[in-house]
């Protein structure tokens, strides 16, 4: 691996200036945003939300997603259920679990749905500033309102309070949630539901779903994350995503799957009766052609063109496909979304052709290689940059995220502003994006995650697995620390002159605003980007602050 260069070039006033400014951060590692408050029409459902067990914040037990004597209890949230009324049965749902794509299929089969006109709830998890992101409905997708996401636990809250009672405070916030979300959707007479699992599948809350009304299960993929709750290997992973397998529905498969975990997949397929169709079947011919703008904004052009034979026999032609996610893992996830979409009309459901392309070209979803317009850049301090947002937070999706800023920005030098939660595998996350190319900076810093501190990683922390993880690649870095004056900093970026990658930590305003500066004073061909990744809780915090 080559080493790589970042301020060669600067003069001594330009080294002054930027060191002093890097070297302040590190008096300052404390993050400076926040998400977003709930609407205080809210505040009943928040509060009562907020005395149950929350394990977004707290983190997952051991085993507590495997189908064992140590996962979840699903008899609770069937008894919650069955107390509501049973509202997953008023509708027809497609399950969805994966380690990653979960989201960003949901959204594309959700916008190709309402493309056809169809009444679509989409349930997924987790948010970036609001809870109500987690529960659309309709039409046109609209979140639903504070007013009516209150006015509908009220109408409700004595079941869920004698609910609660009834299993000894055992409730969490989530399976409260999932409940009153898909009671919601019976409410607002929704024709066919999209819902996202929690954790793993077969002890997830959303599980409820039996064979009848579901219409079809979904694995995008499976990757090593959530192993301690998931039973501890690959293969207890796929286990537990196969729990969403029903008898006789049909089985779409996102991929690629190492063989040993499409077997698992299949053989419970298999012995369910239900058909499996693969979207890296040899007869998917899709391919990624190449990139525009439309309307200032970056999108990829695709081709999906699927023949596939087996099980079902499904065809689609779709030329120039214009997807708004950007990468190659994205049109994956369009793929997968299409099979789905062929896979309904054959149970009856009308989806044209023109509906897809249409569903798919409409599909966003925040803090998924997301660029931040101009005036967005304006507002934390710095017009001009180029920022792109993604919520990376595993090895598999810095590795996709890698690719994408390969594809997509192929000679821009690149900075790093990453905050990460403690439980995830941070060396295997900085070992993916080192290999990114033209990387000038990364700096750590720390977000709330899931709005406490419990989970969170120290950008001290954070900075050593960087450091480690270029060590171990024999890249040459510097290693930013406290200076007790300015001439100790303009020292040390005299080193940065070598093949260095600047490794530093601090506030996450101060980090982007430091990381422009680097990117400012360089002279190349391509204007840079700062990449903020990590978490999706570290683009909550960039997206609260401009929209607070």
């Amino acid at each position: 691996m080559k080493n790589l260069s970042i301020l060669g070039g600067f003069t001594r006033s330009i080294q002054r200036s930027m060191a002093c400014s890097v070297a302040g951060l590190v008096h300052s590692t404390r993050h400076s945003f926040s998400t977003l408050r709930e609407d205080p029409e809210m505040d009943q459902l928040m509060e009562f939300l907020e005395n149950l067990k929350n394990f977004e914040k707290s983190g997952v037990p051991k085993s507590a997603g495997t189908d064992s004597e140590d996962g979840f209890d699903l008899g609770r949230m069937r008894r919650l259920m069955g107390l509501l009324g049973n509202p997953q049965s008023m509708f027809k749902t497609v399950h969805i679990a994966g380690t990653k794509g979960k989201g960003s299929t949901a959204a594309f089969l959700s916008s190709i749905l309402r493309a056809e006109g169809y009444s679509v709830g989409c349930y997924t998890s987790p948010h970036v500033q609001t809870i109500r992101e987690r529960i659309t409905f309709g039409r046109w997708g609209e979140l639903v309102s504070a007013k009516k996401l209150n006015h509908h636990f009220n109408t409700r809250r004595e079941i869920l309070e004698r609910a609660v009672k009834l299993e000894n405070g055992c409730l969490s916030h989530f399976e409260v949630f999932t409940a009153i979300a898909f009671s919601l959707f019976a409410e607002e007479n929704t024709e066919i539901a999209v819902v996202e699992v929690g954790l793993g599948g077969a002890r997830d809350a959303t599980n409820v779903i039996v064979g009848p009304d579901l219409a079809i299960s979904i694995i995008t993929t499976v990757g090593e994350e959530h192993l301690d709750a998931l039973g501890g290997s690959l293969e207890s992973i796929a286990v537990a995503k196969s729990g969403i397998i029903k008898n006789g529905r049909p089985l779409v498969l996102g991929g690629p799957f190492i063989p040993s975990i499409e077997y698992i997949l299949r053989s419970k397929a298999s012995s369910m009766s239900s058909p499996v169709v693969s979207a890296c079947d040899p007869g998917n011919r899709s391919a990624l052609r190449g990139f525009c703008e439309v309307s200032g904004i970056p999108r990829q052009l695709c081709d999906i063109v699927l023949h596939i034979e087996k099980d079902f026999d499904l065809s689609i032609e779709l030329l120039g496909v214009k997807l708004r996610m950007l990468g190659a893992h994205q049109l994956q996830n369009a793929v997968t979304a299409t099979c789905a979409a062929l896979c309904l009309n054959k149970q009856g459901w009308s989806l044209s052709s023109g509906s897809i392309r249409a569903g798919l070209e409409g599909a966003i979803l925040q803090g998924r290689t997301q660029v931040l317009s101009s005036e967005e850049a304006s507002l934390l301090g710095v017009p001009g940059a180029t920022i792109l947002l993604d919520g990376a937070h595993t090895k598999e999706s810095a590795r996709a995220l890698t690719n994408t800023l390969q594809m997509t920005f192929p000679k821009a030098k690149m900075v790093l502003v990453v905050a990460m939660a403690n439980d995830k595998n941070h060396l295997g996350f900085a070992r993916e994006l080192l290999s990114v190319g033209n990387l000038a900076a990364v700096f750590s810093t720390e977000v709330d995650i899931a709005g406490a501190k419990s989970r969170l990683t120290s950008a001290s922390l954070l900075k050593c697995a960087w450091a480690n993880a270029s060590r171990e690649m024999n890249m040459k870095v510097l290693d930013l620390k406290v200076a007790d004056s300015e001439d100790q900093s303009l020292q040390a970026a005299g080193i940065v002159e070598s093949q260095s990658i600047l490794l530093a930590e601090g506030s996450l305003l101060a980090c982007i605003r430091a990381g422009f500066k680097i990117l400012s004073e360089r002279t190349a061909e391509q204007p840079g980007i700062i990449v903020v990744t990590g978490s999706l809780h570290i683009v909550s915090a960039v997206l609260g602050y401009l929209h607070s």
